[in-house]
C-alpha cells in the first residue's frame, strides 16, 4: 500500500493469526500470543512528511505486519478536543485497545480525559509526560534520546563549516527540543570551540512559511549548516540545499530531498518501543509506563553519511558513537554555562541520560545564539 493511498477507515486490516511470516525481522511474536489485537494510531500531521509524523507510520506499518493485528490510523489531528473525538472513535467504533496518539500535546488534558472514560484501553504517548504520582497507570509515555544522535550531527556539521556558524530551526522551547539545540551545539563546540549555533523558533510544529523564512534568515547571517526540530524538515532541508548550505537531518531521512547537501541526520527508530508496548497488550503483561533509550537500545540512529563528509569528521563522529553505545560517554557535564553565563552543570558534575533533571531543561548552552 502506497502512502498516499491510506486513510483511518480503509486502513483497517486483520492478517490473521496463522502463522503469517514478517519481513521485519525480530518482530514475530510467540505462537501462543494469537489474540487480536486492535490499535489506533494518531498523527498530528501528514504521515508523509519526510519527519515525526512519518517516523511513526514506518514502524506503525512494522507493526501492522505482525500476525493478528488490526490498526487504524488518522492523520493530520490537532491537538485539541478533535483528538479526544478521534480517540473515542477508535475505541467506540473500531474496537481499540491499544492507543498511540504520537503528538506532544495531545497528553494533557486529552489523553487523561479519555483515558478516565475508558479504563481498560492503553494509552501510549510519544513523550516524557507520564507521572506515576499523577497519572494512570492504563497510561504511559516512550521517548528516546534523540540528542545523541543530534551531538554526532554537530560533530559532522563542525568538521563541515566553514563560517564557522551553524544553525537550529525549532519549533517550541520545550525541554527535548532545548535538549536537542543544546547537544548540537556541544558537538560542534567539540570540533571547534569558537562555533555559534543561531536559533530561531518558528512557534509551533509545522510552519513551513516561518521555516523557509528562519532558513533563509540565518543563511544571510552566514549560518552555512542546519539542522532543525520540527515536525517536516522538507522544507528547511530544501531551502538550505537551494542556498548551497549544508544539512543533518532530523526524524526520518531527508537525503533524497538534498542528496549534495544531506551531511547526516538523526532518526528515530520507533519499532523498538512499539514492540515493547504491543507485546505487553497482547500478553496481559503491565503496560510500560515509562520507557526511554537511545542508541544502545535501538530507539534511535543516525542516517548514513553523505559523500561529501571526509574520513577524519566520520572517524571522529563513529568514535564518540562507539562510546555512547557502550555508555562511556555523556553530553551533559559540567563545569557548564548557560548563554547568560550562568553555570548551570557544576565542575565534576556529570548527567547522565537517564538523569530525570535533564527532561525540565530550560536554557540555552554557551555558543547558542538565541534565547528561551
Amino acid at each position: 500500500m502506497s502512502l498516499d493511498q491510506w486513510n483511518r477507515r480503509d486502513w483497517i486490516k486483520t492478517l490473521g493469526a496463522t502463522g503469517a511470516s514478517l519481513a521485519a525481522g525480530g518482530l514475530a511474536l510467540p505462537a501462543w500470543a494469537q489474540k487480536p489485537l486492535t490499535i489506533g494510531m494518531i498523527y498530528v500531521g501528514p504521515k508523509d512528511d519526510f519527519g515525526y509524523n512519518q517516523s511513526h507510520y514506518e514502524a506503525a506499518m512494522a507493526i501492522k505486519a505482525m500476525p493478528g493485528i488490526q490498526m487504524v490510523g488518522e492523520e493530520n489531528v490537532p491537538e485539541t478536543q478533535a483528538v479526544q473525538k478521534t480517540m473515542q472513535g477508535m475505541i467506540s467504533q473500531d474496537g481499540a485497545t491499544l492507543l498511540f496518539p504520537t503528538s506532544f500535546g495531545y497528553f494533557n488534558p486529552h489523553i487523561l480525559e479519555v483515558a478516565k472514560k475508558n479504563p481498560d484501553v492503553r494509552f501510549s504517548h510519544c513523550g516524557g509526560l507520564w507521572d506515576a504520582a499523577k497519572h494512570p497507570k492504563s497510561v504511559g509515555s516512550f521517548f528516546g534520546y534523540i540528542d545523541e544522535c543530534q551531538y554526532l550531527n554537530g560533530v559532522i556539521a563542525g568538521h563541515m563549516t566553514k563560517s564557522k556558524k551553524i544553525g537550529f530551526i525549532a519549533a517550541k522551547p520545550i525541554p527535548q527540543v532545548l535538549r536537542n539545540i543544546n547537544a548540537f551545539t556541544l558537538g560542534a563546540k567539540s570540533v571547534k570551540p569558537d562555533i555559534t549555533c543561531s536559533v530561531i523558533f518558528t512557534g509551533d510544529w509545522s510552519m513551513p512559511v516561518k521555516e523557509a523564512e528562519a532558513t533563509n534568515s540565518l543563511a544571510d547571517q552566514g549560518v552555512d549548516v542546519f539542522t532543525m526540530h520540527v515536525d517536516g524538515p522538507k522544507v528547511i532541508v530544501e531551502t538550505a540545499a537551494k542556498r548551497g548550505k549544508f544539512v543533518c537531518g532530523y526524524h526520518a531521512s531527508q537525503a533524497k530531498l538534498a542528496p549534495n547537501a544531506y551531511l547526516t541526520g538523526a532518526e528515530w527508530n520507533w519499532v523498538t518501543p512499539y514492540k515493547q508496548i504491543v507485546d505487553a497488550a497482547r500478553t496481559g503483561k503491565p503496560h510500560p509506563n515509562f520507557m526511554r533509550g537511545g542508541l544502545k537500545e535501538g530507539y534511535v540512529k543516525t542516517s548514513p553519511y553523505g559523500a561529501m563528509v571526509p574520513e577524519g569528521a566520520r572517524k571522529q563522529a563513529d568514535a564518540i558513537k562507539a562510546a555512547m553505545l557502550k555508555d562511556e560517554f555523556e553530553i551533559f557535564k559540567g563545569e557548564l554555562k548557560d548563554n547568560t553565563g550562568k553555570v548551570v552543570i557544576p565542575k565534576g558534575t556529570v548527567m547522565k541520560q537517564t538523569d530525570v533533571a535533564l527532561e525540565g531543561m530550560n536554557w540555552l548552552v554557551e555558543g547558542v545564539i538565541g534565547k528561551v
